[in-house]
């Protein structure tokens, strides 16, 4: 096989892989959080990938070439070439650099308090507090003033903002298939943007786990997260209003009002 098949190969090949781990990233992406860091991760490997193939490449022929030779010998320097590889080296960074700035910085991968306040200033999310205590989780709306324990309800296709309070504490909001994650810190209120997506609505609750070691009940402070249609939501919301009583999620409730868990501080 001569050099341009060869590199015909490589790139066919490359094109292959990228477009094929895109379409399972978008596929999976559950949020435009992880949309974000799915279209970054898929850039990033477009970029990698050619790079690999081509630094590998050059060792096998050298490797290759050279097979047969007794001892090494000096090469000659080529200032041109270290140059090049320089100058490529620093676009490629800075590439890499201001791509991966762009999605971070992104509101709906890391939100701050002034972006949170204006999505809630100029938009009409559904907002939702947070509280993680020892050991479990107290979920309150203030668009309905309740609360539910152990159990968070959100909608698809709406913008989303968690307000993140500990009651004692630090503890940390992660929801892995819904790729949302912060921290929870006593004096401090963190905050999460997100739109979910359509594909996400389910019967089946997604789980939140507590992210940071909080002590002898850790391990036991989980939550449901539920994704509903923006109608079955807005329906929900009604009923508990309506009921005007907190609401638990059966399968952590019992855990987190046992000896381990202290009792929720008031509202």
């Amino acid at each position: 096989m001569n050099v341009k098949r060869l590199g015909s190969v490589l790139v066919v090949a490359t094109a292959f892989l990228v477009s094929a781990t895109g379409s399972v990233a978008a596929a999976g992406a559950l949020t435009n959080t992880a949309e974000h860091i799915n279209q970054l991760s898929d850039l990033l490997l477009a970029v990698a990938i050619p790079l690999t193939l081509i630094v590998e490449g050059i060792l096998g022929y050298a490797v290759w070439k050279f097979r047969k030779s007794d001892e090494a010998k000096p090469t000659v320097e080529n200032r041109r070439l270290e140059l090049t590889w320089t100058v490529a080296t620093a676009v490629i960074l800075v590439f890499v650099g201001v791509a991966a700035y762009g999605a971070m910085a992104s509101p709906g991968v890391t939100t701050t308090e002034q972006s949170a306040q204006q999505t809630i200033a100029n938009e009409d999310p559904v907002v939702v507090d947070v509280h993680g205590y020892q050991w479990a989780w107290r979920m309150h709306y203030p668009n309905g003033d309740f609360n539910t324990t152990n159990e968070l309800v959100l909608p698809a296709d709406r913008t989303v903002v968690l307000r993140l309070y500990s009651d004692d504490v630090i503890h940390a909001v992660h929801v892995p298939a819904l790729s949302l994650k912060k921290d929870n810190i006593p004096g401090q209120t963190n905050y999460i943007q997100t739109t979910i997506n359509s594909n996400a609505v389910r019967e089946e609750p997604y789980k939140l786990y507590c992210a940071e070691f909080c002590g002898a009940g850790h391990s036991e402070m989980l939550a449901d997260v539920y994704v509903k249609s923006p109608a079955d939501y807005q329906e929900w919301v009604e009923q508990q209003s309506s009921s005007g009583n907190d609401t638990s999620s059966n399968s952590t409730s019992t855990n987190s009002s046992s000896s381990l868990a202290a009792p929720a501080p008031a509202v």
